[in-house]
């Protein structure tokens, strides 16, 4: 048995037009909650490690307050940063996995407006957001007024978590050199180059997320 021929895009009855924005509609309303629900819980994903990383660093302020910064402070100390790191980097994990996943939500909402487009092509001039689902497309419908440079990227969620969880594996870093009998001032320099390292391998790391899913997509309805 041969599959149904599909009815021609400009030779549509009115049920079949109105059959087909119900069904886009639906489509469009689904992708706008399951993006609404994948942001609301990364955001709790950041908040959680933000106060985690706040509680562990006034822990260790009473730990050194109790054993006056000595004996079994270093120990409890690298214990709790390195606690700190590797949740951070789950957290990191998370919020660019989250990122790449708002990307997919946004293509595929793209598309949904062509095929809008389709049903009535007078609807193109009331729309801000973008009909393409290339690269291009995405950035429209990220910002309607333009490019933007790396303000986006500068102030993303993703580089907040990337800053602290540099932040903390230095101090993690720092500690263990100073705790090895390296002088202080050296295990400052250690310590401050391999946050600055840790920045960049994020930002790197984000990047190649990005140009993955980028290279990947195959449009239906390109820019141009």
């Amino acid at each position: 048995m041969t599959a149904p021929t599909p009815p021609d895009e400009h030779h549509l009855t009115d049920a079949q037009r109105s059959l087909r924005a119900q069904l886009l509609a639906t489509e469009h309303w689904s992708l706008l909650a399951s993006r609404s629900t994948t942001q609301s819980e990364v955001l709790t994903r950041i908040a959680i490690f933000l106060t985690l990383v706040s509680a562990g660093l006034v822990t260790l302020g009473f730990i050194g307050q109790a054993s006056g910064f000595r004996g079994w402070f270093g120990l409890a100390a690298l214990g709790v940063l390195l606690v700190l790191a590797l949740l951070g980097l789950i957290t990191m994990v998370r919020v660019f996995n989250t990122s790449d996943e708002d990307m997919m939500y946004v293509v595929a909402m793209n598309r949904l407006r062509a095929a809008y487009l389709d049903l009535d092509p007078g609807l193109g001039r009331y729309l801000y957001a973008s009909a393409n689902d290339d690269e291009e497309g995405i950035r429209v419908t990220y910002h309607f007024f333009g490019p933007r440079g790396a303000s986006p990227v500068l102030g993303s969620s993703m580089m907040l978590i990337a800053v602290v969880e540099a932040i903390v594996i230095g101090l993690f870093v720092g500690s263990t050199t100073a705790a090895l009998g390296a002088p202080p001032a050296a295990a400052i320099i250690v310590g401050v180059v391999i946050a600055l390292v840790a920045v960049v391998l994020a930002m790197l790391w984000g990047f190649s997320i990005y140009r993955r899913a980028v290279t990947a997509l195959q449009p239906v309805n390109p820019s141009s």
